[in-house]
């Protein structure tokens, strides 16, 4: 599949914004980072949560997630061109980035995003063979039905509050203190309120791909489109795009001051959303000019080895934050884990450039094309090529 170099750019850019979002996660558990109250923030700290919840959280995953329907369809144009059974293929590489998924929440951290690709890939083989036209319509459909469904509060009881509050203390003496096994065995076996319901499991789980398809949907309907692949020539779009960045901002900033407000989950939801479009095309657009630049070549650098630098993270960050690490969970504040994040991703830059001289793929993306392929070197088996001789004679005994 021959790259994009700007799609490889935003992939990175994805990456950091990805990275900058879970230290919430890293820090202060899933459950904890949106009840914030239980740890003590300085004012400073209270401003840098601010800015991350309303310009980071929520819109660097869209991003990530448009350019997995990009990269699909890209991948599919090429496999088509070297007669591979394309359904097939597909269907392995996302089932092992499911397990890729499975092992990576099991063992190491529970924030993993690679299941849920894994099954959104699935379910987008029913769009692969659609029109442009027809996937952005059907993008829109979907981004208006759902984005009305987060109208109105859902109302916590006093025992639900009551049973999260105490899975938050029990986390953080765990993630602090605890060694390996006791931090797994929490993460795996100890789930606060809705989570025991199986009727709200099953209804997440068959709500969740028309939740998130617009931006998958957006995505392949880019890469039909050959978006992307002349940015010099596609300015105009990219300034059109960068307008979103503000309205996103103003939305999702509404929608954290208006938090008890019925309409801040749909002003939250848009936000993210349009405000992902918006860094999309001010990116893009200042790739035009600063594409050589050593920091675009860094973004460049961290996307082609997106699946390694994405576990890497959790590596990282757990180990800095966990009781068999340094234990500092819940006690670095925003603004230090905000630098942290910045130094993290800047020696992933570094390291990726350097790592790219010697090899073409990171580890984690050859184990992947191994298993998707079948093979020890990776590469992609085609279909052997029929004679004219043999397509003649199937022909003669179809007839027959």
């Amino acid at each position: 599949m021959e790259r994009v170099k700007l799609i490889d750019n935003l992939r990175g850019l994805s990456l950091f914004g990805i990275l900058l979002a879970n230290m919430l996660i890293f820090q202060y558990g899933m459950w904890g980072k949106d009840e914030i109250s239980y740890f003590s923030l300085s004012d400073l700290d209270t401003g840098a949560y601010k800015f991350i919840k309303i310009a980071v959280e929520g819109s660097f995953m869209p991003i990530f997630t448009f350019l997995f329907g990009y990269s699909l369809i890209k991948l599919v144009e090429s496999l088509r061109k070297k007669e591979v059974r394309v359904r097939w293929y597909l269907v392995r590489r996302f089932i092992l980035l499911i397990v890729f998924g499975i092992l990576h929440g099991t063992y190491l951290w529970e924030g993993d995003i690679l299941s849920f690709y894994g099954f959104m890939g699935l379910f987008l083989l029913i769009f692969i063979n659609r029109k442009k036209k027809t996937l952005i319509i059907w993008g829109i459909v979907l981004f208006l039905l759902t984005s009305a469904m987060g109208y109105g509060i859902l109302e916590e009881t006093k025992e639900e509050i009551e049973k999260l509050s105490s899975y938050i203390v029990k986390t953080n003496n765990v993630y602090t203190n605890g060694t390996y096994a006791e931090i797994m065995d929490h993460r795996n076996n100890e789930n606060p309120l809705l989570f025991e319901d199986e009727f709200f499991i099953l209804f997440v789980m068959i709500l969740a791909p028309f939740m998130t398809a617009p931006l998958f949907l957006f995505g392949m309907a880019a890469a039909k489109g050959n978006f992307f692949t002349r940015p010099n020539l596609e300015q105009k779009r990219y300034k059109i795009g960068a307008i979103l960045l503000p309205i996103g901002l103003a939305l999702k900033a509404c929608s954290i001051l208006l938090q008890e407000n019925d309409w801040s989950a749909i002003l939250l939801n848009v936000g993210a959303q349009l405000l992902s479009l918006g860094y999309i095309s001010l990116f893009a657009l200042l790739f035009v000019s600063y594409s050589n630049s050593k920091i675009f070549r860094g973004f460049e650098s961290v996307g082609k080895l997106s699946l390694t630098n994405y576990i890497m993270q959790s590596v990282i960050c757990t180990t800095i934050f966990y009781g068999y690490g340094l234990g500092l969970f819940g006690d670095l504040g925003m603004i230090n884990s905000i630098i942290l994040g910045l130094i993290i991703f800047v020696l992933q830059c570094i390291c990726s450039s350097l790592y790219l001289k010697k090899f073409r793929r990171g580890p984690l993306e050859i184990i992947l094309r191994m298993g998707t392929n079948f093979s020890w070197n990776g590469a992609v088996k085609q279909r052997k090529k029929r004679s004219k001789k043999s397509k003649k004679n199937e022909l003669e005994n179809t007839l027959v």
